[in-house]
């Protein structure tokens, strides 16, 4: 059933478009996050186990939040790893060492991107696509990565 919430058909096309990407990109940050989890060695092995943990709980349910918005504009969410790697901006393959240090980096440069790509589209769901909600959630979600972020840069210091 087509959402009447005051804001075009045309609008609402054109923001669940732009969140399907956003939730491409977070679903592809969370599994990276959970390959953090699965595979770190080293002898802080423990403690970065349970900080990957810690993050990809925050962005499982950031996953699950950017598809239920979707879903509350009257569209669809992207709901399969083709359509995500389609839809994402972020890269799958890290070739990296599996040590803490370059997971953190990797799944720092990640949140940054997401940051940018976040930050650049706030004032166009307000503004042109008339979408005040979406723009209010963006800066919420905005914040989680800032937070997240923070704490992965922490570990670089």
């Amino acid at each position: 059933m087509e959402a009447k919430i005051g804001i075009s058909a045309e609008n609402l096309a054109e923001v669940a478009h732009s969140l399907s990407k956003i939730l491409a990109d977070e679903y592809v940050l969370y599994t990276k996050t959970r390959k953090a989890h699965w595979n770190v060695e080293g002898p802080d092995f423990y403690n970065k186990h349970k900080f990957f943990e810690a993050q990809y709980t925050q962005l499982e349910e950031v996953v699950d939040e950017v598809a239920e918005r979707i879903r509350k504009l009257g569209h669809y969410a992207p709901a399969s790893l083709k359509e995500f790697l389609a839809l994402t901006h972020l890269t799958e393959d890290d070739r990296g060492k599996n040590d803490a240090t370059t997971y953190i980096k990797a799944l720092l440069a990640d949140h940054e991107s997401i940051l940018i790509h976040l930050r650049g589209n706030i004032d166009n769901y307000a503004t042109a696509l008339k979408d005040a909600g979406t723009s209010d959630y963006i800066t919420g979600l905005m914040e989680k990565h800032e937070s997240m972020a923070w704490m992965l840069r922490a570990h670089l210091s």
